[in-house]
């Protein structure tokens, strides 16, 4: 019995072993990582503006692959996500403070 359970638990541990490819091998391009920008110092002009109208606007100038306009008091996810860009905006809906993540 005991040996049935050692072999089970080898067996089931050698499916989480990684794998090392050759270090000589190249990386194919469709397969490289890309790092993901959100240029902040883009997004600076739109601070006191009306955060929903400018929402996709300040999105594309950043490089951000999504938005999200986050209100006073809003509940939010505490997700990081490097492509998203944060426009946080006061009671009157302007923006007081972008951010990625």
């Amino acid at each position: 019995m005991r040996s049935i359970l050692i072999g089970l638990a080898a067996t089931t541990l050698a499916g989480c072993t990684a794998t090392m490819s050759d270090p000589g091998q190249a990386v194919p391009e469709s397969s490289a990582i890309q790092p993901l920008a959100c240029n902040l110092s883009r997004a600076e002009g739109f601070i006191g503006k009306p955060g929903d109208a400018v929402a996709e606007e300040a999105r594309a100038a950043v490089g951000a692959t999504s938005v999200r306009v986050i209100r006073p008091g809003q509940a939010v996810t505490q997700d990081y996500r490097a492509d998203r860009l944060n426009i946080e905006v006061d009671d009157s809906g302007n923006v007081v403070r972008v951010r990625c993540g």
